[in-house]
């Protein structure tokens, strides 16, 4: 039966010539590095209406949010962000570039948006969806966007239609520790 007790081989130390403690195997000397999550997804428009999914699971289950999840290992960010349109919206998209990079420590994560398009209209949702929608600008419901990364992923793609430059980072001040 696995069980989810700590290893007792391991202990906490600052191995040399690191700055911060890791968990060291006292055994061989094996460093257990505990590294930032990925999380890929776009901004997807068919038109000039935008992909949303309301979401089916926690965290933020029933807020809407952009197609968009954690990579798996072996694909690249664009093959992980093309997998959860499908996963999400049942959604085949193609990919434009990047539109932004987001930093969000304190939940260990790094969070590349893309901007994509819709290779044809047919959507539904997806296990992780409790339903999905081709929104315009004014139907978005901003007050029921499940993160604040997907408000400014939302912002930027606008602010590149009026003809801004990317990639985006996280917007001033929202580098949230």
């Amino acid at each position: 039966m696995a069980t989810n007790a700590p290893n007792p081989n391991f202990r906490l130390e600052t191995p040399e010539g690191d700055d911060r403690q890791r968990q060291v195997c006292g055994t061989c000397g094996f460093i257990n590095y505990v590294n930032p999550k990925i999380v890929v997804g776009s901004v997807v428009t068919h038109g000039d209406k935008i992909l949303f999914c309301r979401r089916a699971i926690e965290p933020r289950r029933g807020f809407w949010t952009l197609p968009a999840g954690f990579m798996e290992e072996g694909e690249t960010v664009e093959e992980g962000a093309m997998r959860e349109a499908r996963e999400e919206a049942c959604a085949t998209i193609e990919i434009d570039g990047l539109l932004a990079v987001y930093s969000i420590p304190r939940i260990s994560q790094v969070q590349l948006m893309f901007r994509a398009r819709l290779v044809d209209s047919a959507v539904a949702p997806g296990p992780e969806s409790l339903e999905v929608a081709l929104l315009g600008w004014d139907e978005i419901p901003w007050s029921e966007l499940a993160f604040p990364s997907v408000k400014w992923a939302l912002e930027q793609h606008r602010a590149m239609l009026a003809g801004a430059t990317g990639p985006f980072g996280n917007p001033p001040g929202t580098l949230y520790r």
